[in-house]
């Protein structure tokens, strides 16, 4: 090598040195990103408690659908291994109590009903394991790891014919139909036991009756499971915890007997107790509910409930594993942390609370903990708890988050008209000046009972980064405020939200956030249904987009999956039609409307059935107000074809583009 050639090769090194030293710069998030981000889900702690298996979900762009895929991290996440990565989506991962075998069900090879696959972790090909002919609804390894309860739905015999033509649906049911399931005939779900040696099922329940959630006793003698065995399960949802030998012919005992939810089953260690969530009230219909957590012992009796004077709704109940202790997921005003009970004293301790969520709690050797932590500015990752302190075992997202510029999230107070006071969240875009005012879109959740937290939405950041201000805005309805808090909408729809939505209007207003002429209004499902009321009531709007959302409320009564709900909490349409006229005001007085629309809807929804936007989209057709429909083809209430989830995001920005950033300024 020359003088020349070795001073061009340093300068060449120099340039790449420098070049790596300069940072990536940040660009704001956009709808095609959507494509890039992945979902975490369903964390299983191996029997040794040195590995955690999860599922990872991707968009497949050239399928235009969503592909999933088993994963294993260690515990001091230094080592993740990749289980499977076929053509096929695999799912439910679960280790054998053993720790021999790793199973999970897909429909590999083609087949047509979900089966049961076992990977020996020893190495090898999974295999196949059942033979499944109807649809496989749960499944859970008993403790010796020689059997596997399943939960099997009764076979389908309407569409069996050569013809492949399906019979008529003939329905009797006073649910008639769900969203997603569609028209619901008698197809109840039952308790099965599969024998690993002999490959045979046995049946432990048959009748009209559905049987779920089932959980082994941890000696593998019984099982405890969940049933609405009330007259008609369909008028009510008054489930309780049963308990009966897992052989043939056994018969069940009924533990509890409290007149509303029991639910979530889970044994403790020395197989003593039971564990469950119960819901707060007794009766037919429990939507406006919080689950309390309670403990019986594994003979019924009274329960003690543990967290009844929390008033704040617990999820995910789970043993220690010395079974002193038990831990839930709280919901409390946008949070989302751990609780543990001392099952000695009731005691209560809450750590990891702060501006997160967290989910998926799994019980970990040695008193620790594994979940899914989520951040505003951080989707979903596995983390390891450990003397109450986090430590990450994943980083899926690194990838997704390194080149993007995310907005900055805050929380804030604002008091309605009425004195009362709303817990709210505000999404500012990257780099914005504290002194500049936004055009600003209230972007409200559905439910009505849930809540906006601190974890990453995709929606909203998608939104600031189209230079929006976004509010989320926990009105009266949601959850984690308390059940008066949840309760104070029963019977009232489009009031207390609606003063609540525009005292933050107010807020955002007043504190130099938002520019009040510039002011746009959107949500999917119960937050479309706030959007129609709320451009109904108030026109400083300007702009508003209405996913799945109904506003003549009457029409409704028969036609979505809700006549339980509005017969217990409206009364019937011919008993009480006052109520039911007053509560479609947004219909009714369509007239009063000036915003500018846009109507979307899932073509197959059966929840909210696109009815309620065609309606809409009409009356302001009719009216000459500015509107737009949007039909999702073959969609339901969730809209899941990749490609529609980003045209939907678009269209938002569009809409509110044309209308709350004109030309001119």
């Amino acid at each position: 090598m020359n003088k020349k050639q070795l001073l061009l090769g340093l300068l060449s090194l120099s340039a790449f040195a420098s070049l790596a030293q300069t940072p990536v710069k940040k660009r704001p998030i956009t709808s095609r990103d959507m494509y890039r981000l992945q979902t975490i889900s369903d964390p299983q702690v191996s029997p040794d408690g040195k590995w955690v298996s999860y599922g990872l979900s991707s968009v497949d762009s050239t399928k235009d659908k969503r592909h999933s895929d088993l994963w294993m991290v260690s515990w001091d996440g230094k080592e993740t291994v990749q289980l499977t990565n076929g053509p096929d989506s695999e799912s439910r991962a679960r280790f054998s109590p053993d720790g021999k075998y790793i199973s999970f069900v897909s429909s590999r090879q083609g087949a047509t009903k979900t089966q049961i696959w076992l990977m020996d972790r020893r190495g090898g090909e999974a295999k196949k394991l059942t033979e499944l002919k109807t649809d496989l609804e749960e499944y859970v390894w008993s403790p010796d790891s020689k059997k596997i309860a399943l939960v099997l739905r009764d076979p389908d015999y309407a569409d069996s014919a050569k013809t492949k033509i399906r019979k008529p649906y003939v329905l009797d049911r006073y649910q008639f139909k769900a969203d997603v399931k569609g028209y619901l005939e008698k197809s109840p779900v039952h308790l099965y036991v599969y024998d690993l040696a002999t490959k045979k099922i046995d049946t432990l329940t048959t009748g009209n009756y559905d049987e779920t959630s089932p959980v082994w006793s941890p000696d593998g003698a019984q099982l405890a499971f969940v049933s609405n065995r009330t007259e008609d399960p369909d008028r009510n949802q008054n489930t309780d915890i049963y308990l009966m030998e897992a052989r043939k012919g056994a018969k069940m005992k009924q533990l509890t007997t409290w007149s509303g939810a029991d639910n979530s089953p889970a044994w403790s260690p020395d197989g003593k107790r039971i564990a469950y969530l119960r819901s707060t009230a007794s009766g037919n219909f429990l939507m406006y509910d919080q689950p309390v957590l309670a403990v019986m012992s594994r003979e019924g009796g009274e329960p003690t409930l543990l967290s009844k004077t929390l008033d704040r709704p617990v999820r995910n109940p789970t043993w220690a594993k010395d079974g002193q202790t038990l831990a839930v997921s709280i919901h409390d005003d946008r949070q989302v942390y751990i609780g543990q009970y001392t099952l000695a004293d009731g005691k209560l301790t809450k750590f990891l609370a702060g501006n997160r969520a967290i989910s998926s709690l799994e019980a970990a050797p040695a008193g620790n903990w594994v979940a899914l932590v989520s951040e505003p500015q951080l989707p979903a990752e596995l983390h390891a708890i450990e003397n109450g302190t986090l430590r990450r075992l994943t980083h899926v997202h690194d990838d997704f988050l390194a080149p993007l510029e995310l907005a900055t999230v805050e929380g804030f107070t604002s008091r309605s008209k009425d004195g009362a006071q709303v817990s709210n969240i505000l999404y500012r875009p990257a780099n914005t000046p504290a002194n500049k005012k936004l055009p600003t879109v209230f972007f409200i959740h559905g439910g009505p009972v849930a809540q906006d937290e601190y974890s990453f939405d995709l929606t909203r950041q998608l939104l600031a980064a189209g230079g929006y201000a976004v509010v989320a805005v926990n009105y009266r309805g949601s959850n984690g405020r308390g059940l008066d808090y949840t309760k104070a909408i029963y019977a009232d729809w489009g009031n207390k939200e609606v003063l609540d939505i525009l005292g933050a209007a107010d807020y955002v207003a007043e504190k130099g956030i938002a520019d009040p002429e510039r002011l746009g209004i959107g949500g999917w499902s119960y937050g479309g249904i706030l959007t129609n009321y709320t451009i109904a009531t108030d026109t400083r709007f300007k702009a508003a987009a209405s996913g799945a959302g109904s506003s003549l409320q009457l029409s409704m009564y028969g036609v979505d999956q809700y006549t339980n709900q509005y017969e217990t909490e409206l009364g019937a349409p011919w008993k009480n039609p006052e109520k039911w006229l007053k509560l479609s005001y947004p219909f009714l007085k369509a007239d009063r409307i000036k915003t500018p629309t846009l109507f979307m809807a899932g073509e197959k929804d059966f929840n909210v059935p696109s009815s309620g936007s065609e309606q809409m989209f009409q009356a302001l057709r009719s009216l000459g107000i500015p509107t737009q429909l949007i039909i999702y083809p073959g969609q339901y209430h969730g809209i899941s074809v990749p490609s529609y989830q980003k045209d939907r995001i678009d269209r938002y920005v569009q809409w509110f583009d044309k209308y709350l950033k004109p030309k001119n300024l």
